[in-house]
């Protein structure tokens, strides 16, 4: 076959482009470090470089934003619960001692100092958040866990469930006299010959005190038949302490002011067979206090603004777990939050709050002892009167041992509620204590996925840049080469043969 110098020329210049693209590509492998600048490079390499991204560009979501998020908000909660022990244990060292000792007016005063500031520090640690979201309020992160201000306008219709084993035996002393009681220089002379005595009431406790005077609906199921029972309390004031405790059989009593519905005999052995959540009890209340605990927390609720222009159709809540959970890994999520309604409850502060009303009382009968003393003292008291008054005093003294026994038992209650709430918030801490734990592990194993995912991702993308300088020095040589032969050949022409 016949080869002509243009032959030559072409083929020395197609060689030369070769060499000169394969001198390109490792200088552009050798320029960026990576093995391919297109997926056409090799698309294998770049198929499993787009999953590789993906692996790690998921990791690092859940290593390095997820997790501490997580974490931080754990961190947060649980450093609320331990607090919420520590003030559990100061209440119970309150307690303990008004349990175990006599009392007098000062140390009353001091245990009620330190119950109530106490009692609103528990539920301010409720309104604990993180980045600013409540972390005790489900899904509800921008209401707080308490009333931050004092609430008048906005009416709750609170629905409550209870079981047999809520109903309590509680003891309130009856036949109380007050000093005015005493009508001396009158026509009648009371003569105090009853003495104050000891009244024992079954009671449900509601979450709340201070209620709205409208009369609460009432329910529980039949113990022989199952079937639904309802039943319309009678509303008593508190003051009517003679006839507020002592119900007929068949008869409630729901007293506004405390919160409790005082059960006759026979609706208390009807009620107390049944189930949890057998006996439904719904009641309304409009006046908050700040610090209370917001009621949609707890339970389920209607508010209705009652100063609304028109007239406000009202809001429901639902009561639900509201469990807030976090994508720690792939396909694993993890619960991070703590409920209040699980850590945070209304017994402790009902507690405080009974002890507290005992102490007012056995104050207040010492108020009406130095009274009646004052009067015996007083140059103008006859010689009648003072009999009466030391019937009267001798029945107050009487009244007062019944309280002072009264105020012991709240002491010893109030011991073992905080007891219970105690072990209960112990559950909780442990509860989320092995939630943290694992994820901790979880962060542990990403470390090490993320840095075998890079690894890989590195291995399949990345260049060898030992193996890339030495075929870059070969190639660089090949294509020098061929520029030599190619100047050869084509500097050759017909005058070099004449």
């Amino acid at each position: 076959m016949r080869i002509t110098n243009k032959m030559m020329t072409n083929n020395s210049l197609s060689n030369i482009n070769k060499n000169k693209n394969r001198l390109n590509y490792l200088d552009q492998q050798y320029s960026t470090g990576k093995k391919i600048q297109k997926p056409s490079d090799d698309p294998i390499v770049a198929v499993r470089a787009l999953k590789l991204r993906t692996t790690v560009a998921e990791i690092d979501q859940y290593y390095n934003k997820n997790i501490p998020d997580a974490m931080s908000w754990m961190e947060v909660t649980e450093s609320a619960l331990k607090n919420i022990n520590s003030i559990l244990t100061n209440i119970h060292t309150q307690f303990n001692q008004g349990a175990n000792d006599t009392l007098s007016k000062s140390d009353r005063d001091s245990i009620v100092k330190n119950l109530q500031e106490m009692k609103s520090q528990i539920y301010q640690e409720g309104n604990t958040n993180y980045a600013g979201r409540y972390v005790f309020t489900g899904y509800k992160t921008n209401t707080s866990l308490i009333f931050n201000e004092e609430s008048l306008d906005t009416r709750y219709s609170i629905a409550e469930s209870f079981s047999g084993t809520a109903i309590e035996t509680v003891t309130t002393v009856a036949g109380s006299y007050k000093i005015s009681d005493y009508n001396a220089g009158t026509s009648t002379v009371n003569d105090f010959a009853t003495a104050p005595n000891v009244v024992e009431s079954y009671r449900i406790r509601l979450s709340y005190d201070q209620l709205d005077t409208t009369v609460p609906t009432i329910s529980y199921k039949d113990p022989v038949t199952g079937d639904p029972v309802a039943v319309t309390p009678n509303v008593v004031s508190v003051t009517d302490s003679d006839t507020a405790y002592s119900p007929a059989a068949g008869a409630v009593n729901f007293i506004p002011e405390t919160g409790e519905l005082i059960l006759g005999k026979d609706v208390y052995n009807a009620m107390r067979l049944n189930q949890t959540g057998d006996i439904k009890i719904t009641y309304d209340k409009t006046n908050f206090e700040k610090g209370d605990l917001r009621p949609e927390h707890y339970f389920t609720c209607t508010t209705v603004d009652t100063k609304a222009v028109p007239p406000d159709p009202g809001t429901n809540y639902k009561f639900e777990d509201q469990k807030i959970q976090y994508e720690i890994t792939f396909n694993q999520k993890l619960t991070i939050n703590t409920q209040g309604k699980d850590a945070i409850s209304h017994s402790i502060g009902r507690e405080i709050d009974e002890v507290l009303a005992a102490v007012e009382d056995v104050t207040i009968t010492e108020g009406k002892i130095e009274e009646v003393e004052k009067l015996l003292k007083s140059p103008h008291t006859t010689e009648e009167e003072k009999v009466v008054l030391n019937k009267l005093k001798e029945q107050l003294d009487t009244e007062l041992v019944l309280k002072n026994s009264i105020l012991q038992d709240k002491f010893g209650a109030g011991l073992t509620e905080t007891e219970k709430y105690q072990e209960k918030v112990s559950i909780v801490i442990a509860d989320a204590g092995s939630r943290y734990v694992r994820l901790q592990l979880t962060e542990s194993r990403l470390d090490s996925q993320l840095v075998d995912s890079k690894e890989l991702m590195s291995n399949n993308e990345d260049a060898d840049l030992a193996e890339v300088i030495i075929n870059y020095t070969a190639a660089e040589t090949i294509y020098n080469a061929s520029l030599n032969a190619a100047s050869k050949i084509v500097k050759n022409t017909l005058l070099d043969f004449i």
